[in-house]
C-alpha cells in the first residue's frame, strides 16, 4: 500500500513538472534581418512568395527561372524580372539590356542601387536617406487609378529617385515622403523598363504583412496581361561581373575630389611628421656636482661620531691621523711634527707658519689631555678647515 502511495505521488509530481514547463514563459523569436531576395528563401527578406505569386498574377503566362546569362533579343510578350540589392550591368550588359527593350520586350529591375550605365542614359539621379524612418510605399493602381499605401515594421525604405526627366518618365509610386520610388519608360517600339528601388517591399516580410500583398499585385499589374513568357533572372547573382564586386573605399574616395585631396594632404603632413621626428635626438646631459674633498668629508663624519660619543680624546687622535695623512700624500713631507715639519710644511703649502705651529700644537695638547673640552676640539676642527682650505 505504501508503494502504491509512493507510486502515486511520484506520477503526480511527474505531470506537475511538465504542466509547468509547458505553461512556462516561450522563447521570443527573433527576426531574421539578412536580406537575400532569393526566390526560394522563406525568411523575411527572401522573395519566396513574389515569385510563386506570378502564375497566379499572370496565368496564362510561362514563369521560368534564367541564371545563364541575359536574353539578347525581347519580345512584346516577354518580361523579365531581376530582383537584387544591386544592379550594377557593365557597358555590355547594359547593350544587352537595351536590345532586349528595344526588341519590345518588358524589363523589370528592381534593386537599392544602379550603376551610370543605367541612369546616365535615362537622365536619372538616385539618393540615399539613411536616417529615412519611413516604412511605407505608394502605388497607384493600373485598374482603379487611386493611389494606394502600404507599410510594415521592418527596414525603412531609403532609396529613391532624386532627380528624373518628366518627359520621357511615368512614375508609378512613391515613398511616404512623397519621393518617386517606381518609374516606367515606354520605348517607341512597344517595350517598356521599370525601375523599382524599394526591393524590400517585394520581401515575405512585406507582402504577408496584414494586406500588403495588393502593393505586389499592383506592381505587377502594370506589366501587359498579354505576356505569355515570364523569366525570372538571377544572372546579377550568380555572375557578379559588376562595380559591386570591384567596390573599393580606397578607389571610392579617390573618386571624390574634396575627400581625395585631403586624404593626400593627411598622408604628406604624416610624411613630414615621420621625417622630422625620426632624427636622433641628443639627450640632455645632466649636470653633475663637482666632486667633494671625501677625506674632509670623512673626518667630519668620523668627528660627528665620536663627538655624539664624547670621547674627545680618541677623536683628537682620529683628526691628527686624518691631517697627518692628507699632508703626507699631498705635500710629501715626512710628518715628524717638529719644527722641521712645520718649515718645510709651510714651504711647501704657503701656508703662515705661525699658524701652522700653532695647529700642531693644539694637536698635540689634545692628543695628550684626555679632558679636552669641546670647544678645545671645536677650535682645533676650525683651524684645520681653515688649512685644508687654503692649501
Amino acid at each position: 500500500m505504501k508503494k502504491l502511495l509512493t507510486y502515486q505521488w511520484l506520477l503526480l509530481a511527474l505531470l506537475s513538472t511538465v504542466l509547468i514547463m509547458s505553461c512556462g514563459p516561450k522563447k521570443k523569436k527573433v527576426l531574421d534581418k539578412r536580406v537575400t531576395l532569393l526566390r526560394t528563401d522563406k525568411i523575411p527578406y527572401g522573395t519566396w512568395y513574389a515569385f510563386e505569386n506570378l502564375q497566379h498574377i499572370f496565368p496564362d503566362a510561362t514563369v521560368d527561372v534564367d541564371k545563364s546569362g541575359l536574353m539578347q533579343q525581347g519580345e512584346k510578350n516577354t518580361a523579365y524580372i531581376i530582383i537584387y540589392r544591386n544592379v550594377l550591368p557593365t557597358e555590355e550588359e547594359s547593350i544587352t539590356l537595351g536590345n532586349f527593350i528595344s526588341g519590345g520586350g518588358h524589363l523589370f529591375l528592381s534593386a537599392w542601387r544602379f550603376n551610370e550605365h543605367i541612369l546616365d542614359s535615362l537622365h536619372l539621379e538616385m539618393s540615399t536617406d539613411f536616417f529615412s524612418q519611413q516604412r511605407a510605399v505608394t502605388i497607384d493602381d493600373p485598374v482603379t487609378g487611386k493611389t494606394d499605401t502600404f507599410s510594415y515594421p521592418g527596414m525603412p525604405f531609403e532609396a529613391y529617385f532624386s532627380k528624373f526627366d518628366s518627359s520621357i518618365t511615368t512614375v508609378l509610386g512613391h515613398n511616404a515622403d512623397g519621393k518617386p520610388n517606381f518609374l516606367k519608360f515606354t520605348y517607341n517600339n512597344g517595350g517598356v523598363l521599370y525601375l523599382h528601388c524599394a526591393p524590400q517591399a517585394l520581401s515575405n516580410f512585406f507582402l504577408l504583412h496584414k494586406d500588403n500583398k495588393r502593393y505586389y499585385d499592383a506592381v505587377m499589374s502594370h506589366l501587359p496581361s498579354s505576356i505569355t513568357d515570364i523569366q525570372w533572372n538571377e544572372y546579377f547573382r550568380t555572375h557578379r561581373k559588376n562595380e559591386d564586386e570591384k567596390f573599393s573605399a580606397l578607389g571610392w574616395l579617390r573618386n571624390q575630389p574634396s575627400l581625395a585631396a585631403a586624404m593626400w594632404l593627411l598622408l604628406l603632413l604624416a610624411l613630414l611628421v615621420y621625417l622630422f621626428e625620426s632624427k636622433r635626438k641628443q639627450r640632455v646631459v645632466p649636470v653633475r656636482p663637482p666632486l667633494k674633498n671625501a677625506t674632509v668629508e670623512f673626518a667630519r663624519t668620523v668627528g660627528r661620531l665620536y663627538l655624539q660619543r664624547k670621547d674627545n680624546n680618541n677623536l683628537a687622535y682620529k683628526m691628527a691621523a686624518i691631517f697627518m695623512d692628507h699632508v703626507r700624500r699631498k705635500f710629501n713631507v715626512r710628518t715628524t711634527m717638529d719644527d722641521e715639519f712645520v718649515e718645510k710644511l709651510s714651504h711647501k703649502s704657503g701656508y703662515d707658519k705661525v699658524a701652522l705651529a700653532n695647529l700642531l700644537y693644539q694637536l698635540k695638547y689634545a692628543q695628550a689631555n684626555e679632558g679636552v673640552s669641546d670647544m678645545e676640539l671645536l677650535e682645533l676642527q676650525q683651524k684645520l678647515d681653515h688649512f685644508y682650505q687654503h692649501t
